[in-house]
């Protein structure tokens, strides 16, 4: 399993339009994506799951990848979050 922490600098926080190009993201990948907020973990290929953790702007996120793909998708999410959010 690899995990990475970001802060998230969105002013807008995680909202619909940075969830939706996530689940796209993520869902390319074969491993487990998991994205973990104040104790609270929510599956990042389902769009509801996200929303449901209620991130904002300055809060601090665990992403994990478990799977044959995992380097590859944590790095690749990695990049994706420093470019979106």
């Amino acid at each position: 399993m690899k995990e990475i922490s970001y802060t998230i600098t969105d002013p807008e926080g995680l909202h619909a339009r940075p969830a939706g190009m996530l689940v796209k993201q993520a869902g390319k990948y074969q491993s487990n994506i998991k994205i973990e907020k104040a104790g609270k973990s929510a599956d990042a290929k389902r769009i509801f799951a996200i929303m449901g953790l209620g991130v904002k702007n300055a809060d601090i996120i665990k992403i994990t990848a478990e799977g044959e793909d995992e380097d590859t998708a944590i790095t690749e999410l990695e990049a994706f979050f420093k470019e979106n959010l």
